[in-house]
């Protein structure tokens, strides 16, 4: 096996693939090495785009990383539409997974009952009705999960702070993992119940409720679990059945990236976003600071001026919040990104958005707004795990795929299976990873990995339990951005 990989021809460092011991540094797994003798001002170049620039001149085999390479990125932007679209063809065999069909026409991958508080101080009341109805769980064979979502919002929130709150939750309660939903609501919180009613819209009312703890005379929790109760019974019909592929979302994340990201994990997504577009599904790029860098590539994509204008936007907005709240717009990358490889914001953006393959960008969604196209969307969100994939679920996502170099335990409201860049690692954490998209650097090729992850997101859609769901580990993170009162 080779030691080092040289992804583009314009490449002037490698990536090692295991630790290797040249004449002149170490380089660690996943860092890069220099091809030649590169000088002190030079442009790094790694996917064949520049990475930064050298601070001090690295001999041939010598170390590049964070303390020698320097981002060249800096302030706002100004950009020009120029297409460079790639037609997708779509597949002439359509492809199928076992949901659940909803009564509005939208697909879910689970059949859970979901409590929703509008604001943190109903937690406890919404955990003990989830408590006390997972003891009669067995009496509704038809439901797979009872899940409360604590949260510390809802109150003391203003303008688009409070608004973050309000969309999110709402697009909770419509969504089709959901077979039904009871929102646990306090009283005098901001986000009253009658106006969160409102944004909510139609709902089916045997699936949906809504409980206002202070209106309750006497025992609110068994108030509450009377109408949970309600809500099981509607749902005692529900069934798996074939559904298209079509009528799949899935979010693309990545988190704890190293220097494979961009080799292994996040290229396969890529080509799996393209397979299901293929299909005719819908995908998500979001965490918008990690699309710093590489964002024209994604410009390059965009079906038409409009889609190109609002891109630009989603961008130079997300750069004016770091400015507006006086943070350097390129803080990135983290310590843990760092110690696996990457040195620079361009680094990570252009190993980040590879999970959104070559299709063409058919819309971009601001947070909290509900997907309504099919293909490849954008979607504005922070690059904080918790909180995008949060997002991500929000605007319709029945999974949210999660590529890792560092590994991860965490999920969303949706199954959020954990794609590693590694085998080491998914070897050392198989409570963690659900897929080891480092086999394809062990010599496996390429499109038998393709193969088996497309089987195993149709596995997972289908009912097979990821890691988070078997440990666990669901909950949800909302964007703050604003005064708390």
């Amino acid at each position: 096996m080779t030691e080092y990989i040289k992804i583009n021809p314009a490449d002037n460092v490698a990536v090692a693939i295991a630790d290797l011991e040249t004449k002149v540094a170490r380089i660690p797994a996943g860092h890069k090495m220099a091809l030649r003798d590169l000088q002190q001002g030079e442009n790094i170049i790694k996917y064949g785009f520049p990475i930064g620039h050298l601070t001090s001149s690295v001999p041939k085999g010598g170390l590049v990383d964070h303390t020698n390479l320097k981002t060249n990125l800096e302030g706002l932007l100004e950009y020009a539409y120029e297409p460079a679209l790639t037609e997708t063809v779509p597949s002439p065999t359509k492809a199928f997974f076992k949901g659940y069909r909803r009564k509005d026409g939208t697909a879910g991958v689970r059949n859970e009952l979901w409590i929703i508080p509008t604001v943190g101080c109903v937690n406890g009341v919404a955990q003990s009705i989830r408590n006390l109805f997972e003891r009669e769980l067995q009496d509704y064979p038809w439901l797979e999960k009872v899940v409360a979502f604590p949260h510390n919002y809802g109150c003391s929130q203003l303008g688009e702070d409070h608004e973050n709150t309000r969309k999110i939750l709402a697009d909770m309660v419509h969504h089709p993992n959901a077979a039904g939903v009871l929102v646990v609501a306090l009283g005098c919180e901001n986000n009253q119940l009658a106006a969160f009613r409102e944004l909510v819209g139609e709902v089916d009312e045997t699936r949906v409720k809504f409980m206002e703890s202070q209106k309750i005379q006497g025992d609110e929790v068994g108030h509450g679990l009377g109408l949970v109760r309600e809500i099981a019974k509607a749902a005692e019909e529900d069934r798996r059945e074939d559904i298209p592929v079509s009528e799949l979302n899935i979010g693309l994340k990545c988190g704890g990236s190293d220097g494979f990201s961009g080799i292994t994990a996040n290229p396969l997504l890529g080509r799996f976003s393209d397979w299901i577009v293929s299909q005719g599904g819908t995908t998500v790029l979001t965490e918008v600071p990690e699309m710093f860098g590489a964002e024209t590539i994604l410009m390059s994509r965009c079906q038409d001026e409009t889609t190109f204008d609002k891109t630009v936007s989603l961008i130079n907005d997300f750069k004016e919040y770091f400015i507006k709240n006086d943070q350097p717009v390129y803080e990135n990358p983290s310590p843990g990104n760092k110690a696996g490889g990457i040195s620079t914001l361009e680094e990570k953006s252009l190993g980040c958005t590879q999970k959104s393959g070559t299709s063409t960008v058919r819309d971009v969604l601001q947070y909290g707004d509900r997907l309504k196209t099919k293909g490849l969307n954008l979607l504005s969100a922070p690059g904080n795990d918790l909180v995008a994939s949060t997002a991500l679920a929000a605007a319709g996502c029945q999974i949210v795929l999660f590529t890792t170099g560092r590994g991860t335990p965490f999920g969303t409201f949706v199954p959020t299976a954990k794609i590693s860049t590694n085998s080491t690692l998914a070897a050392a954490k198989p409570r963690w990873i659900d897929f080891n998209a480092g086999s394809i650097v062990d010599g496996v090729p390429a499109d038998e990995v393709d193969k088996a992850f497309i089987d195993f997101v149709i596995g997972v859609a289908s009912g097979e339990r990821v890691n988070n769901e078997k440990s666990g580990y669901s909950e949800i993170a909302i964007f703050k951005s604003g005064v708390t009162l």
